[in-house]
């Protein structure tokens, strides 16, 4: 498996939903998505893992209401601040 950072996927598959649910917020390029994972990835506390089992116990960190908050509470933000700056 090798050293992952469990946030990255999380972080990915939550601004794809997130954008495809608010289309019209900001601009759905790849940069703009990227620059908007970035922002957010930078604003939350890494989970790297290095085993499948590290894997599952870090997932279930994730399953917690308040990290769905703090997760579309930085979503919002970096869009904000993506959407007055547009790097493309």
């Amino acid at each position: 498996m090798g050293l992952t950072n469990l946030m990255e996927e999380e972080v990915r598959m939550a601004v794809n939903k997130y954008l495809k649910d608010n289309k019209n917020c900001v601009c759905q390029c790849e940069k703009c998505k990227s620059d908007i994972m970035a922002i957010v990835l930078n604003n939350l506390k890494p989970k790297y893992v290095v085993t499948d089992k590290g894997k599952v116990y870090g997932k279930l960190d994730t399953l917690d209401f308040q990290f769905d908050v703090d997760l579309t509470r930085e979503i919002v933000n970096a869009i904000e601040i993506v959407s007055k700056n547009p790097e493309h």
